[in-house]
């Protein structure tokens, strides 16, 4: 069985893990680290990166894939950065990784897009920006990771007016609610966690696999989890 927790458990176990054990930034590294050994890479890689921290785990994450000799581009959605965001950006710069503003039609031509650009605290209505940069991904034609939730989605409900539509999510943490309900399996074809060290203040629900008998309290495994933790210490 593994965890199954709402949107502000989840912040409040970073928060914890934050004041207590784990710097902001090297969670941030390793949540980059997680998705980059949970995918398989190409060059021609673009991510989308929000203004947010999940922006920032797009920015942690074009520096590993330039570490390891892979060609990314970052292009920004939004008007600002958080601190940490702001950090991995400035490494980037130093790493000499094109970063530019996102417009209609720039993602033609790359083999994998990542999108980066609204974590699990996303709630109402899509702005336009990110809306319009939602659209661009779907119609890229390429493959789609999305990093901790299809951006445009409820991380609790799982519901969405619009959102990203992944070939793979990489979740950061624990699972979300909103990942494993009916209407998620909509937007993504293949679910894995990343364990980066978060620890949780509260548990909730359970998720247990397809071979396992369903206990009390329990949710059945969606086709699109992989049960398998990936741990990213």
């Amino acid at each position: 069985m593994i965890d199954c927790i709402s949107v502000e458990n989840m912040r409040q176990s970073d928060a914890y893990t934050i004041a207590h054990l784990v710097p902001g930034l090297e969670l941030m590294r390793r949540a980059a680290l997680g998705v980059f050994q949970a995918a398989r890479w190409q060059n021609h890689t673009a991510i989308l990166a929000g203004s947010g921290n999940n922006g920032g785990d797009g920015f942690a994450l074009a520096c590993i894939l330039k570490e390891h000799g892979y060609d990314c581009t970052v292009f920004t959605v939004g008007s600002h950065l958080s601190e940490d965001s702001s950090y991995y950006a400035g490494k980037c710069k130093e790493a000499e990784i094109p970063i530019c503003p996102f417009v209609p039609g720039c993602l033609k031509g790359y083999d994998r897009v990542v999108d980066c650009l609204l974590g699990t605290g996303f709630h109402g209505a899509l702005r336009e920006h990110y809306r319009s940069a939602i659209e661009e991904i779907n119609a890229s034609g390429s493959y789609i990771i999305s990093v901790d939730i299809n951006s445009g989605m409820n991380g609790d409900t799982g519901e969405a007016e619009l959102a990203v539509r992944s070939d793979l999510t990489v979740t950061i943490g624990f699972v979300k609610t909103g990942l494993v309900s009916e209407n998620a399996g909509k937007y993504m074809k293949h679910l894995i966690c990343a364990d980066i060290g978060i620890i949780l203040v509260k548990e909730e629900k359970k998720i247990c696999g397809s071979g396992e008998p369903l206990a009390p309290g329990c949710l059945p495994c969606p086709a699109w989890l992989d049960m398998n933790i990936l741990k990213v210490y």
